[in-house]
């Protein structure tokens, strides 16, 4: 049985409180470390786990749940990997135009979820260009973002250019009420704009190489 995302986190979630406590946690705790309010909801989901055969449930105690055996070998072999979409190009150089909000596509990467960590929305971006080569990201690449509308400085970000309508790679730097965009070659100048033309639309936590 292929278990849901959600699913996946509820189990990690009992295990990792086990591990803490040495006791199962209770419904409204686990509800609340994954963010489902409703308790029915939860109930659905630890079912789902125990016909899976990766738990065991004592209905009239309220830390009444075990791992079975079988849940860390699961987790191990197929519970810890992720597909990530990929939803275009995005420029390393010039910037040029990419849709990052176009998520009905086939190519899909499958990752290990330790390359993301616990990044939710997350998506893959192709890189065409060289301007970020001394960051160890060159043409063909791809850049693994976590989708985030803000970034701190020295962050590597997709910037959408609202003025231009274009994206590009680099290095974020707010500067007063400008946002400088700084690219990682020395043949590269810097793009300065005024803060309110550049719109974040995801910041790098991971680099897959091209080889060959």
């Amino acid at each position: 049985m292929n278990l849901s995302e959600r699913q996946q986190k509820i189990l990690d979630f009992i295990r990792q409180y086990i591990e803490e406590h040495d006791y199962p946690p209770t419904i409204r705790e686990i509800g609340q470390a994954v963010k489902i309010s409703s308790t029915s909801v939860v109930n659905y989901n630890l079912d789902k786990l125990v016909e899976a055969g990766l738990l065991e449930r004592t209905s009239d105690v309220s830390r009444g749940l075990r791992l079975r055996d079988g849940a860390r070998v699961l987790e191990a072999a197929a519970g810890r990997r992720r597909g990530i979409p990929i939803l275009g190009h995005i420029a390393a150089g010039q910037p040029i135009t990419v849709f990052p909000e176009s998520v009905d596509t086939a190519d899909v990467l499958d990752l290990a979820t330790d390359v993301v960590g616990r990044a939710e929305e997350v998506y893959a971006l192709r890189v065409q260009g060289d301007s970020m080569i001394d960051a160890l990201v060159d043409s063909g690449d791809l850049v693994i973002l976590n989708y985030q509308k803000t970034a701190n400085n020295g962050d590597m970000v997709a910037a959408w250019l609202t003025d231009r309508e274009e994206t590009t790679l680099k290095y974020f730097f707010l500067e007063g009420d400008r946002v400088r965009l700084q690219p990682a070659n020395p043949n590269y100048e810097p793009i300065i704009v005024p803060a309110d033309q550049v719109e974040i639309q995801g910041k790098v936590i991971a680099i897959i190489r091209r080889v060959g």
